[in-house]
C-alpha cells in the first residue's frame, strides 16, 4: 500500500506534468498566433495588399478565438481535455498547410483566421484553466501565471524562428513546416494517459465535490446577470483592444523606425523572457499589496511602455527599445491569471468552463477590434501616432473595472 507521502509526491509530479503540458500547448498556440506579425510584411508584399487587408486575417483569428470560447469550454466540460486539445492541433496543422498554398485573401481569412483562431482557443487558456483548476486549487493563480507566460515564451521562440524560416525557405515554406509539425505532434498527444490527467488531485476535487451543491446553482444566464461577469468581460475586452492594437504591428513599426527586420522580430520576441517575470511578479504582488494595487501597477507599466514606443520613432535606440520591451512586454497578459482565478472562484461549479469561456469572448473581441482598428488607423493616417493614442485610451478603460467594481478588488 502506498504511503501518504508517496501518494503526495506522485500527485505533485502529475500536477507538475499537467502544468508543463499546458505550458507547451500555450507556447505553440500563442507563439504560432503571434508569429503572424512576422508574416505580415512578406504576405503584404507578395500580393500588394494594404495593411488593413492583411491585418483582417489576424483580427479574424483573434475574433474567432474569443467567440468559440463557450464552445471550447462546453466541449471540455462534456468530452474532456483529450478531444479539446486534439481538435486544436488538428485545426492548426490543417490551417497552415492550406495557407502555404493560398492565393486569395478569403483563403487566408479562412485558414489563418477562422481555423487558427479555433486551434489557439482549443489549446489555450480556457481548457488549460479548467484542467489546472483540478490540480492546483488555491495555487491556481500561480499556475496560471506560468501558463499565461507561455504567450511571451511563444513569442520569444516563434518570432525569430519564423523570420529565419522566411529568410531561408520563404513564407509559404515556413507555413508548410508548421502545418506538418502540428499534425505530427497530434500523435503523441493522443497517446497520453488522459484518464489520469483529467481526474485531478483528490485534495482539490473532493472538497469541490463536497460543496458542489452550493456552487452548481451557477448557469450561464445566471452568471450573465451578475455584475462581476460584465466587469471581467470589460476588462478582458478593453485591455485586449489596447494590447493587440500595438502587438499586431509592433514588428512593422520597429522596421519602419529603422531597425533591421531580424532585430525587430528578436527584440519583440525577447518580451517572452520578461513576460514570465512580469506574470509571477504581479501574482506575487497580489498576495502582498492586494489585487487592486497590483493590477493598477501593471497598467502603469503598460502605459509607460506605450510612451516609450511612441518615442522610438523619433529616437530609435537600443535603450528605449529595451525599456519598451521590459515595460510593455512584461505586462502583456499579466492581469490574465488574476482575472481567471477571480472568475473560477466566483462562478465555480460544473458549468465553469462554459461561463469562463463566455467571459473570454471579451478578450477575443477586443483583440480583433484592436488589431483591425489599428490597421485601419495606420492606413487612414499614414502614421502610428493616432494608433498609439487609440491603444492608450483602451488600456485606461481596461483598468477602470478594477477601480470601481468591488468584486475585482
Amino acid at each position: 500500500m502506498a504511503r501518504p507521502a508517496d501518494r503526495l509526491t506522485r500527485t505533485t509530479m502529475i500536477a507538475l506534468a499537467v502544468l508543463a503540458l499546458c505550458f507547451v500547448l500555450s507556447v505553440l498556440g500563442r507563439g504560432l498566433g503571434e508569429s503572424f506579425t512576422v508574416f505580415l510584411l512578406p504576405i503584404s508584399d507578395s500580393f500588394g495588399w494594404d495593411r488593413g487587408q492583411v491585418i483582417s486575417i489576424y483580427s479574424l483569428a483573434a475574433l474567432t478565438g474569443g467567440l468559440v470560447g463557450p464552445f471550447v469550454g462546453r466541449l471540455f466540460d462534456r468530452s474532456g481535455p483529450r478531444a479539446t486539445y486534439a481538435l486544436g492541433l488538428a485545426a492548426l496543422g490543417g490551417a497552415f498547410l492550406v495557407a502555404a498554398h493560398g492565393e486569395k485573401l478569403w483563403q487566408f481569412q479562412l485558414s489563418l483566421g477562422l481555423c487558427v483562431g479555433l486551434g489557439i482557443a482549443s489549446i489555450g487558456n480556457v481548457p488549460n484553466s479548467i484542467l489546472l483548476g483540478r490540480w492546483f486549487g488555491r495555487g491556481l493563480p500561480t499556475a496560471m501565471s506560468v501558463v499565461y507566460s507561455a504567450t511571451g515564451a511563444g513569442v520569444l521562440v516563434m518570432l525569430p524562428l519564423s523570420q529565419l524560416l522566411i529568410d531561408h525557405i520563404g513564407w509559404r515554406g515556413a507555413y508548410r513546416c508548421y502545418g506538418v509539425a502540428m499534425l505530427v505532434l497530434l500523435v503523441p498527444l493522443l497517446l497520453l494517459p488522459w484518464r489520469r490527467l483529467a481526474a485531478g488531485s483528490a485534495e482539490v476535487v473532493r472538497p469541490a465535490a463536497d460543496t458542489a451543491h452550493d456552487d452548481d446553482h451557477w448557469t450561464l444566464p445566471g452568471a450573465m446577470r451578475h455584475h462581476a461577469f460584465w466587469a471581467l468581460f470589460a476588462t478582458f475586452f478593453f485591455t485586449a483592444v489596447g494590447m493587440f492594437a500595438i502587438s499586431a504591428q509592433v514588428v512593422a513599426y520597429l522596421v519602419d523606425a529603422g531597425f533591421p527586420p531580424l532585430l525587430a522580430a528578436t527584440a519583440w520576441g525577447f518580451s517572452g523572457v520578461v513576460l514570465l517575470f512580469g506574470m509571477l511578479s504581479i501574482t506575487w504582488l497580489d498576495g502582498v499589496i492586494g489585487r487592486r494595487r497590483s493590477v493598477l501597477f501593471s497598467y502603469a507599466l503598460s502605459i509607460t511602455g506605450i510612451g516609450m514606443l511612441w518615442l522610438l520613432k523619433s529616437y530609435p535606440n537600443v535603450w528605449l527599445l529595451t525599456g519598451f520591451v521590459v515595460c510593455f512586454g512584461s505586462m502583456i497578459g499579466s492581469r490574465g491569471p488574476l482575472i481567471t482565478a477571480t472568475a473560477m472562484k466566483i462562478f465555480r461549479g460544473r458549468r465553469v468552463g462554459t461561463i469562463y469561456g463566455t467571459i473570454s469572448i471579451g478578450s477575443g473581441l477586443g483583440a480583433a477590434m484592436g488589431s483591425w482598428c489599428g490597421g485601419l488607423i495606420h492606413d487612414f493616417t499614414g502614421s502610428y501616432d493616432a494608433l498609439l493614442a487609440f491603444a492608450l485610451v483602451a488600456v485606461v478603460l481596461g483598468m477602470l473595472p478594477f477601480l470601481v467594481v468591488p468584486a475585482l478588488r
